[in-house]
């Protein structure tokens, strides 16, 4: 019999533990559970390592960044926890976006206590296969792990039409956002992408090989450009675009986004 292995990631230990041994009742499914966004990624990591990977992952919406905590169901191998200063996705739709990024063959489910439109929304767009709610049935999560794993994806009757709407109109303002940094010339393109990477005034000159004050007026036209009035909303807006950042670990690259008065220092 092919075997489910299933990770439950929840920082909530009562309730992981819970559904982990629940799972583990049923003959063709493993469980472990993690409580945090590293020590999930470091489970799957081990797991895959050993050539046991894990086919689905079940992540709390409301997961917080709390100290790692770690148990298995049905006697499995203790999953160790992250190594010290080891960062990782401290909240759940990070860590479906980290997943889906780190191991693609992982199904993603959200485990959530209220429907959430918006909040289904971005788990659909960071790579989530399905949304179910904590008080289901675990007849109805069953079918759900089963039905993902068959390509499928998930989603309660009730949250469909608000979560549509939500991927509609994000889309709409996406749209929106492309078409205005469109607008901006080569130049400042390149000066915005050292904008989302965080890089002040100073290291984009040197970046550019540009002076500081050919970089202020560049930025004043992408603000200007964009229509928006701060560094962090220009950033934003590209990143709604699709706009990602230049290499920040260049040498002599790292800086702030520093602002005065809603402009670019």
């Amino acid at each position: 019999m092919a075997r489910i292995r299933v990770l439950v990631v929840d920082d909530h230990r009562i309730f992981a533990e819970s559904l982990a041994a629940a799972l583990a009742a049923e003959p063709d499914v493993e469980v472990a559970a993690a409580g945090s966004g590293p020590a999930a990624l470091r489970c799957l990591e081990r797991g895959a390592t050993e050539g046991r990977g894990y086919d689905v992952l079940l992540v709390d919406a409301e997961l917080g960044n709390l100290a790692p905590q770690t148990r298995t169901a049905a006697a499995p191998a203790r999953v160790p926890a992250p190594r010290s200063g080891r960062t990782g996705p401290a909240d759940g739709i990070s860590l479906v976006g980290a997943v889906r990024a780190a191991r693609p063959s992982v199904r993603t489910v959200v485990l959530a206590e209220k429907d959430d439109p918006a909040r289904a929304a971005r788990a659909l767009q960071a790579g989530a296969c399905g949304w179910v709610a904590k008080d289901s049935s675990l007849q109805r999560l069953l079918a759900v792990i089963r039905g993902v794993l068959r390509g499928e994806t998930h989603l309660p009757p009730a949250l469909l039409t608000g979560a549509l709407r939500e991927l509609l109109a994000d889309r709409k303002h996406r749209t929106e956002s492309e078409k205005l940094v469109d607008s901006l010339t080569p130049r400042e393109r390149e000066v915005l992408r050292c904008m989302v990477a965080g890089l002040g005034r100073k290291a984009v000159a040197e970046r550019l090989f540009l002076s500081p004050h050919t970089v202020r007026t560049h930025m004043q036209n992408v603000l200007g450009k964009l229509g928006v009035h701060s560094t962090l909303a220009a950033v934003a807006l590209a990143r709604r675009a699709g706009v990602g950042p230049v290499d920040p670990e260049d040498p002599g690259l790292a800086g702030d986004v520093v602002e005065r008065g809603g402009q670019p220092a």
